[in-house]
């Protein structure tokens, strides 16, 4: 019995069926209606939990309420320096504008011919580079007058604005060893540029060490941001992501009740997870039904695999001591939402031969969370940066002790 696997797990990866975030959609509709921009969005949230493919579907509905978009991926390259953050920005909007043609009389007034030259300006990469290169100011007063000239062109063509999407903007980051602050140099354009009611927005989506950078970088990003926090799905959006894709596609294989109950378990609610034990089940099922076995979730077999695939290259990252801190995090009653260093040290205590002192764990989870194992939240709590990473390390005892 043969048939495309209905299921796409991967990074970036649209989801046959994007369940619930109905909520989330909504926020996203109430800041396109905003007539002067007064917030930007943040969409943040653990790997896994389908920010990037929220994202996309934030698009259609833009351009549906007639605003432009552009973006991309922001790497830590891209925010080396105040240039190469500027580089970005244009790079993204001479996509958008490329095809646009200034008016002869503009174009001299601002050097791009002279009067025996009469071939047409375009607004590509090219043209926008030296409009920035000839700006005088710091890079942020260059970039600012890039955008007050691209909204002067364009503003006939839209009824609303432009939406800029970055994704990965937890990469963002100001380098004052360098006296390069491309974070606080965005932050500034658009705060600028909104002030002067020209409707540019940020939409950034990143993990949850995203905001507080911003903050850091300048205070006012508290105000600038309404923050969506994307969490893992519940109740009937699980069964949905789970059952609808098989349905649509009219599969011959169909997940009954216990199978349905068990992926749900396993994934925790977490879309991508979903999608990769249901991928790995529907394998199974259409190989045991073409030899007339009766199907059944493995289980085993899925969480040894997703181990090996997901969680081992982070784990790997962890020296041993910080490995029995995480340890500790992960025997904690509330492990997978939110922990303290008080708890972690008292349930240290009990738990190992050479407990965790506070100055110690405070140290430690500072390096956690450069690994990308743990991030502090805005109550000052930490919690897991990784879904599900509480099970992989109880798995992870349970098999060195021989359990």
């Amino acid at each position: 019995m043969g048939f495309t696997n209905p299921f796409r797990p991967g990074a970036g990866h649209m989801p046959p069926y994007l369940a619930g975030r109905r909520e989330e959609q909504k926020e996203f509709k109430k800041l396109l209606n905003q007539n002067i921009i007064l917030q930007n969005l943040i969409l943040t949230g653990l790997r896994g939990v389908g920010k990037t493919c929220l994202l996309e579907t934030f698009k259609p509905t833009a351009i549906q309420e007639r605003w432009l978009w552009v973006g991309a991926d922001l790497s830590e390259s891209a925010s080396v320096t105040e240039r190469t953050m500027a580089s970005r920005v244009l790079t993204d909007l001479s996509a958008l504008t490329s095809s646009i043609t200034i008016r002869h009389e503009s174009s001299a007034d601002i050097g791009f011919h002279s009067s025996t030259d009469q071939r047409p300006v375009t607004m590509n990469y090219e043209m926008l580079t030296q409009f920035y290169d000839r700006t005088p100011g710091l890079a942020s007063d260059k970039l600012k007058a890039v955008l007050e000239f691209t909204w002067q062109c364009i503003k006939d063509q839209t009824r609303s604005g432009i939406i800029f999407a970055f994704d990965e903007a937890q990469n963002l980051a100001d380098h004052a060893e360098s006296n390069q602050y491309p974070l606080s140099t965005l932050l500034d354009v658009f705060q600028s540029i909104q002030k002067k009611e020209i409707p540019f927005m940020l939409a950034l989506t990143g993990l949850p060490t995203l905001f507080p950078k911003l903050v850091e970088a300048r205070t006012y990003s508290e105000r600038m941001f309404r923050i969506v926090f994307l969490d893992k799905l519940q109740g009937k959006d699980i069964l949905d992501a789970i059952q609808i894709p098989i349905q649509e596609a009219n599969c011959p294989v169909r997940f009954n009740e216990l199978s349905v109950k068990t992926i749900a378990e396993l994934s925790g609610g977490y879309p991508y997870f979903i999608q990769f034990i249901c991928r790995e089940v529907y394998d199974v099922f259409i190989q045991q039904l073409d030899s007339g076995k009766d199907a059944k979730v493995p289980i085993s077999e899925i969480e040894r695999k997703l181990d090996s695939d997901f969680f081992a290259g982070r784990w790997a990252r962890a020296t041993d001591r910080q490995r029995d801190l995480l340890h500790v995090a992960a025997e904690l009653e509330n492990s997978a939402e939110e922990f303290t260093v008080a708890e972690l040290v008292e349930k240290s205590n009990s738990m190992l031969k050479k407990p965790f002192g506070s100055s110690q764990v405070n140290q430690m989870l500072s390096h956690l969370c450069d690994l990308g194992l743990v991030y502090k939240n805005r109550r000052g709590r930490y919690s897991f940066a990784v879904p599900l990473l509480d099970r992989f390390i109880s798995r992870q005892v349970r098999g060195a002790l021989g359990g």
